[in-house]
């Protein structure tokens, strides 16, 4: 068994690299977009729509695009009714925004919000 020691050991590869030296880090746009969309799913004012062909729930829908400093996220949100739209929307724009900053240090430059529809708070069902 040999020990190595003195310069020698330095140079050997995996010690002691600083992390930013052992190479790059690609987050996909899909990542991007799934992180919008749970973070917009998870804003109190956010609704799931029901779809009634297939009975599924579908939250929001988002695209992202732009260079990573200065990304572009379009979002396609259905809000709870009756809940103050502009409220609901400025809070999934700060809470987006300063998520992907977390998560990924890549800065939003805008988010635009459509808001497709307005889902009633959760009503007992009727019974006939």
């Amino acid at each position: 068994m040999t020990a190595t020691t003195g310069p020698a050991a330095a140079e050997e590869p995996g010690r002691d690299d600083d992390p930013a030296e052992r190479g790059r880090l690609h987050i996909s746009r899909a990542v991007l977009r799934k992180i919008a969309e749970h973070t917009a799913d998870q804003d109190p004012g956010s609704a799931r729509r029901r779809h009634r062909l297939g009975g599924g729930r579908q939250g929001a829908a988002a695209q992202v695009s732009g260079p990573d400093d200065a990304l572009r996220i379009r979002l396609d949100v259905a809000l709870r009714y009756p809940s103050p739209v502009r409220e609901s929307v400025a809070s999934m724009r700060e809470r987006i925004g300063s998520e992907l900053e977390r998560l990924t240090e890549f800065r939003v430059r805008t988010v635009d919000v459509t808001v497709s529809a307005l889902v009633p708070a959760d009503v007992p069902p009727r019974v006939e």
